[in-house]
């Protein structure tokens, strides 16, 4: 399972032909989760036009999964929190979710922040931005 992160869900908004040609191609499924649902969700909202965006991704959320939160996932919220608050490393707690849900599903998370999330160890990650 490939999960997608916010940054790649506004790329493929935004009509990003290389993301949306990736995204497209791959062999796996292909989900995001109730976090990045949530983001995109109030970013569009804030946006300058609400409705017309909200629309946006209400139908792009309607292409794909959106993963959420279970226990595997939130233990592993919780284990890797305290590990990385140990060693004197934050992530916000919303990409941290993002993160542990991945790990919990085994997915890879697609990413165009690959440099923020390669302080959690064993979250295998994918730029379909950058390449």
């Amino acid at each position: 399972m490939k999960i997608l992160d916010s940054d790649v869900c506004i790329e493929i908004l935004r009509g990003n032909v290389k993301v949306i040609e990736k995204r497209r191609t791959v062999d796996d499924d292909v989900a995001t989760t109730w976090v990045t649902a949530s983001e995109l969700a109030y970013g569009a909202r804030k946006s300058r036009d609400p409705e017309h965006n909200t629309t946006l991704v209400t139908e792009f959320l309607a292409t794909l999964p959106v993963v959420g939160l279970n226990l595997p996932a939130a233990l592993e919220f919780g284990r890797r929190k305290t590990n990385l608050k140990r060693a004197g490393m934050r992530i916000a707690d919303a990409d941290l979710l993002i993160a542990a849900i991945a790990l919990a599903h085994g997915a890879s998370l697609i990413t165009g922040n690959r440099k923020h999330y390669e302080r959690i160890e064993g979250l295998r990650t994918e730029d379909w931005i950058r390449g």
